[in-house]
């Protein structure tokens, strides 16, 4: 099973811990490609983790001046943040400088990074921007004969200038260009990716540049891209652009940010996707029962309209664009999301995601310069995130090492439980309604099964802990061809410990429930 952790490296490894707002990459620091030793790599591993996302690599516009190294320097205006977005790319063929102990080595150091991920057993995960890139593009370490982009692979707005309520503070566009997100007026307001231009794909020529900057990272040993944005491109590209790719590097990963659920099976059979993000299903149904009290039937739902695809929906409960799950702005304590993360790591063998921090109950509470109080950490400014700090130092508090400890036993079962990684599910919620012992509205019950393993999984979203019966009907071992047990030993894989129950077609299961949590019983 693919467990990915998505970290910045620009904040993850940032030890010094100054976190001055809007403070440049003098006063603040900043994480660097080196500060992912072996060592470190290796921990990540133990933690359960099969992928790491390195989020922002690509050189992107900074109000940070390296002309020096003889990197165009860009102008303020067109920069969100200090550091700037990792999404307005300045140059796809050059790593961030931001990111490099010594920046003339940057490529080099990146080679290593890579090299250090793969003999860690972890597979490399890469951001591939293809629907905008930074207002000021230029690429300098493009390879000999590449062509950079030109007006035509813009969409550019004859007759315009520039425009709006952005203080452009003397930076001069005309014509004006559409933003990245499909803006296509010269006045973009705030709340639009102003920092960014919209590539034209009714040029063939896009097209072509594209595939080039996902051939060159291919070959640099990249095992899978995370396509940003993959929904504001054309599901043709993406067609001819995956079969191009996989022509030469056969076994590549393409995961897609998709959020429009009538398009997920375009980009998986026609697009050539192999994983979309899981946002507007899974996500926003665990985050509606976590935080709003809303009914964990909806789980039920929610795999039912995506049965088809379920393999290829990628799972996640944090990520850089969405509120930090111990945020106020969601649960406001990461415990709470506990059973949230078992429902998402256990109901199918599709992929899962952690994003840096989530797994020490991260709140993102932080006030950073350009991004606010928002519950996120921010993408935008030169930070060090607290939690992540203080485990650096060897200094997480009590409560963090419990969520920790959780996320590990967790993640690990991912990897090793053959019943997770590849066996059957099915779903116990509808042979537990509208009975006494069983609330199907705050917990939530489902088998996974394969050859060798069997587990029984329940959740409770409550506070408080339950005892609960738990009724597995006789489709249940129809379908997965189940063993009656009369007095068998069951463990609880999360938290170790045993007990004896009968596990028999419609005879209520008696178990102990803890309040935000869950048990994973594995049956013997």
């Amino acid at each position: 099973m693919i467990v990915i952790y998505q970290v910045l490296p620009r904040l993850y490894g940032n030890v010094a811990h100054v976190n001055l707002p809007y403070g440049s990459i003098r006063q603040n620091g900043c994480g660097k490609m080196n500060d992912f030793t072996a060592g470190e790599l290796l921990r990540i591993r133990e933690l359960g983790f099969s992928h790491v996302w390195f989020t922002g690599l690509l050189a992107h516009a900074t109000c940070t001046d390296y002309s020096a190294h003889g990197i165009p320097s860009c102008h303020h205006a067109t920069v969100k943040g200090r550091a700037g977005s990792p999404y307005a790319i300045r140059d796809y063929y050059d790593i961030d400088p931001d990111l490099a102990q010594h920046v003339d080595e940057r490529l080099a150091e990146f080679r290593q990074l890579v090299k250090r991920t793969h003999e860690a057993g972890l597979k490399f995960v890469m951001d591939f921007v293809p629907n905008h890139l930074a207002r000021e593009y230029k690429s300098v370490m493009k390879p000999a004969g590449v062509e950079d982009f030109t007006d035509r692979n813009f969409h550019v707005l004859p007759g315009t200038t520039l425009g709006g309520e952005i203080n452009w503070n003397g930076y001069v566009e005309t014509p004006a260009r559409a933003t990245g997100n499909d803006c296509f007026t010269p006045s973009p307001t705030r709340n639009d990716w102003y920092e960014t231009v919209k590539l034209n794909y009714t040029e063939r020529d896009t097209w072509e540049k594209m595939c080039h900057i996902l051939l060159y990272w291919a070959a640099q040993g990249v095992d899978a891209f995370r396509c940003d944005m993959a929904e504001m491109v054309t599901v043709d590209f993406w067609h001819w652009a995956t079969s191009e790719i996989r022509k030469r590097y056969p076994q590549i990963v393409f995961i897609a940010e998709v959020y429009d659920p009538q398009q997920y099976r375009n980009y998986l059979h026609y697009g050539g996707f192999d994983y979309l993000y899981d946002k507007v299903g899974l996500y926003d149904t665990l985050r509606g029962i976590v935080s709003c009290g809303q009914s964990a039937l909806g789980i039920t739902r929610c795999w039912q309209q995506q049965e088809d695809i379920c393999g290829h929906m990628l799972h996640f409960m944090e990520n850089h664009d969405e509120q930090r799950v111990a945020s106020s702005f969601f649960a406001g304590d990461a415990r709470k999301a506990f059973p949230a993360m078992i429902v998402s790591a256990c109901m199918s063998s599709s992929p899962l995601m952690v994003y840096a921090g989530q797994e020490l109950g991260e709140p993102g509470m932080d006030e950073e310069g350009f991004s606010g109080r928002d519950g996120r950490t921010s993408i935008f400014d030169y930070w060090s995130v607290d939690s992540l700090h203080r485990r650096l130092q060897g200094k997480l508090t009590a409560e963090e090492e419990r969520i920790q400890y959780f996320y590990q036993r967790l993640l690990r079962q991912c990897s090793e439980s053959s019943a997770l990684c590849e066996g059957s599910f099915f779903d116990l919620q509808y042979a537990n309604v509208e009975g006494s012992l069983f609330d199907e509205h705050r917990q939530y019950a489902f088998l996974r099964k394969s050859d060798s393993q069997l587990l029984l999984i329940v959740v409770n979203f409550d506070r408080e802990d339950v005892r609960r019966g738990v009724r597995v009907p006789q489709h249940a071992f129809d379908y997965l061809r189940l063993d009656a047990r009369y007095e068998t030993n069951a463990r609880d894989l999360l938290s170790d410990q045993s007990i004896f129950l009968d596990f028999m077609p419609e005879t209520p299961i008696m178990l102990d429930v803890p309040a935000y949590g869950g048990v994973m019983l594995e049956i013997g």
